[in-house]
């Protein structure tokens, strides 16, 4: 059932939004496509049989975190992160670029050498070079491998941005030549250039000269306001190749999610589902709902009445409420998995809507909703 090799399918578009499928040997991808996220080989508080329930077909790990923890001699011994974390779907693997930002407290950029690191777990020193990244993901076994690249902060200092775009570039062309040929995998290279459109516009020709079987949107959710990120998208989508699939770090809400479809993006991931149902949030049709709040301490009713999965529909907001306040980890399972599935369903809605032309009327019922 399963192709040899990665390929991606544009099936249809209602005006930007595009209903695609990605395949590789691990399985299908549905387009527009959630990944959660699985940093250290787990999304946080769920089993991976239940994370397959939700209908999710590919999760995200990362590079620099692997690296470190279990290693990489520990991954070669389980044929990668696959078998390791008994995930038998497609895994995409951060590059470790964004930990040259979120953690640039502990590391120096060197255009020719890399991302100099002090670990931040023992203070060892880690030398992650553009070909040191590749390597790392071939071991974690990676079905769609990213880039090194170099993520700013929110600036719009033109020179950092495009010294950025410089050092990634260099960085892109040492990461192909590492990655070889393999048509099982895929390798992605990832767009910089702040909120510029013509920044946006000269990193994504860089790195369409260069040839990637598809292209990340970096540097986005580092602070600037939803209708900034939506304008940059609205852009620099332009620019992209209609025949491959375009992917949205670390992105979002629901409501950044629906709008990023509008403007053309297929791939999305993001630790707001977990991270928010360890801090009691629920996404729901309705809305966000914080179970915190004293208001839903004799509320009998569940989340979601139809959801079935691990029983979710038994527990009460009520329950639930008294969980959180009592400090029960089980209270973040539950919210958690109901985040992702949630998620997931409204992925479904996504492209069912893109199927039948009625995205952009589904669109206006929601982009507000999450907010």
């Amino acid at each position: 059932m399963q192709n040899q090799k990665f390929s991606f399918e544009l099936i249809t578009q209602n005006d930007k939004a595009r209903l695609g499928k990605i395949s590789t040997p691990k399985g299908v991808i549905d387009t527009p496509a959630f990944m959660p996220v699985g940093t250290q080989g787990t999304v946080k508080g769920i089993f991976p049989d239940d994370i397959l329930k939700t209908g999710t077909q590919i999760i995200l790990g990362n590079t620099y975190h692997l690296l470190l923890r279990p290693g990489i001699d520990i991954l070669k011994k389980f044929n990668g992160l696959h078998k390791f974390m008994n995930w038998n779907k497609p895994i995409l693997t951060d590059s470790g670029g964004y930990q040259i930002m979120s953690l640039s407290n502990f590391n120096k950029i060197d255009k020719d050498i890399g991302a100099v690191f002090k670990s931040h777990i023992d203070g060892k020193k880690i030398i992650l070079s553009p070909e040191k990244s590749i390597q790392v993901q071939k071991s974690i076994n990676s079905d769609i491998i990213m880039v090194l690249d170099e993520c700013p902060k929110l600036t719009n200092d033109k020179k950092i941005l495009s010294r950025a775009i410089d050092v990634s570039k260099h960085w892109a062309e040492r990461c192909k030549i590492e990655f070889g040929h393999d048509n099982s995998k895929a390798l992605f290279g990832i767009v910089q250039g702040g909120l510029f459109k013509d920044l946006r516009e000269e990193s994504i020709k860089n790195l369409v000269n260069i040839g990637f079987d598809g292209y990340a949107m970096g540097g986005l959710a580092v602070g600037e306001s939803q209708s900034e990120m939506f304008k940059i998208l609205s852009e620099a989508t332009n620019f992209l190749p209609k025949s491959k699939p375009r992917y949205l770090m670390g992105v979002g809400t629901p409501s950044d999610i629906l709008g990023a479809v509008y403007y053309g993006i297929d791939m999305f991931d993001c630790v707001l589902p977990t991270r928010s149902g360890r801090t009691g949030l629920a996404f729901t049709w309705q809305g966000k709902i914080n179970l915190k709040n004293s208001k839903y301490q004799k509320d009998t009713l569940p989340l979601d009445e139809s959801c079935q999965l691990k029983g979710l529909n038994q527990y009460s907001k009520g329950y639930l409420n008294h969980l959180i306040k009592s400090n029960e980890m089980m209270a973040s399972m539950l919210i958690s998995l109901h985040n992702i599935n949630f998620y997931q369903q409204f992925m479904s809605e996504i492209r069912k809507n893109i199927r039948s032309g009625t995205f952009t009327t589904f669109y206006k019922k929601y982009i507000d909703y999450f907010n």
